[in-house]
């Protein structure tokens, strides 16, 4: 059964007005899926080892293969071609072909980092509209409990499980086959040992402010090496990092730093080599995190940004939406019944900035509730539905 993904219409009317596309995003979110629906003239899945090789060897094919396919068709051909990072060199041919107006390409990667890789790639600047695939966000699959989604995460192949074992069993094979080899050898070294332990505090340590140097003394590399490798984490569109909002009229002691969040809670925790046995104060971080990746999946395709605000001798607030100059704050709380004390620092938050008219508590409350003026709790089903509002 295929559950339709919000961002298929904004690809359907790009397509229909003949834009190409980038669609980028890690590996089992379902781009192949999706894509695999539109009307394709020709779907070249770069993953086979004989079409990637044919094409490494001879970009040039492409060009002489779909001049031939727009001439007998008298019409724009719809080329798909999965896994472009494989090739990158088929870039070049894909601008040519962009250019002399010969076909409309929907193009796939799962590695930003092989894509930039050396400066001869071409990332098609101006020619190609870019969108992300992410997991299922809770407005696309809507099934299953809090603690499942937090343990076990929203990739379309997990979640699609009947099966927790099922679920676990996957997951595991997941992060061993991708994580571990592919991830692992983008890092470049020729001593693993370091980055593997690196990928598991990575994880541990996801949604929280992170210290390089602590980790470096941790794991006995540089805290250079340690940027070097979220870099990586980043290009291959494992993490993503979100920056702390410094700008204040008020306060001098913002923190100033960033958070990472992996793109899936299940394949957070089996990096980290956690159990489903969580102790009582993890959900609750854990809640943070999910929240946090439901606001990234609502602007991802906006000009908003999402921050966290920090005073370390003060409040802090765990998520903040920046958009169309306004703000939005959120706070993240593991209870069933939020009080206004859970408030206080939104209540701050909203007196310091003015272009923030409303703020919201996530929690696990069944019904929603005012909890101080402009401050409303509500459940974290409901969270989609008021992300951008």
């Amino acid at each position: 059964m295929y559950i339709e993904r919000i961002i298929e219409n904004e690809l359907r009317k790009a397509v229909s007005k003949q834009k190409s596309i980038m669609l980028l995003g890690p590996r089992q979110t379902g781009k192949t899926t999706l894509l695999q629906r539109f009307p394709y003239d020709r779907f070249l899945n770069l993953a086979n080892p004989d079409l990637r090789q044919r094409y490494e060897k001879r970009p040039a094919l492409l060009i002489a293969e779909i001049h031939d396919m727009e001439a007998q068709a008298g019409k724009l051909p719809l080329v798909v071609i999965d896994e472009i990072q494989k090739v990158p060199s088929l870039l070049d041919a894909v601008q040519v072909l962009i250019d002399e107006k010969k076909a409309v390409f929907l193009l796939t990667g799962s590695s930003a980092r092989k894509l930039r890789r050396g400066s001869h790639v071409n990332l098609l600047p101006g020619r190609i509209l870019a969108f992300r695939l992410d997991p299922f966000s809770r407005k696309e699959y809507a099934k299953g409990s809090l603690q499942n989604q937090l343990l076990y995460g929203a990739l379309p192949f997990i979640a699609t499980e009947p099966s927790e074992e099922a679920r676990e069993q996957a997951l595991r094979s997941y992060v061993t086959t991708y994580l571990e080899e592919e991830v692992r050898a983008e890092a470049l070294v020729r001593n693993l040992s370091p980055f593997g332990r690196f990928l598991e505090l990575a994880a541990s340590e996801a949604g929280s402010l992170i210290n390089l140097r602590k980790l470096s003394q941790e794991i006995g590399v540089s805290h250079v090496t340690i940027g070097s490798y979220f870099q990586i984490l980043e290009d291959c569109l494992i993490v993503e990092r979100i920056e702390s909002l410094t700008r204040s009229s008020t306060r001098k002691k913002l923190t100033r730093g960033s958070k990472y969040l992996f793109f899936d809670l299940g394949v957070r925790r089996l990096a980290a080599q956690e159990g489903r046995r969580l102790p009582r104060e993890s959900w609750g971080k854990l809640l943070e995190q999910w929240v946090g990746l439901e606001l990234l999946r609502a602007i991802r395709q906006s000009s908003g940004h999402l921050r966290f605000w920090r005073d370390p001798d003060g409040p802090e607030v765990d998520w903040v939406i920046e958009q169309d100059g306004g703000m939005i704050p959120f706070e993240v709380k593991w209870t069933e019944a939020p009080t206004v004390q859970d408030a206080r620092h939104l209540q701050t938050f909203l007196s310091e900035y003015p272009e923030a008219q409303k703020g919201f508590i996530i929690c696990r409350t069944p019904h929603a509730l005012s909890l101080a003026p402009h401050i409303r709790a509500i459940p974290w089903q409901e969270l989609p539905g008021i992300a951008l509002r």
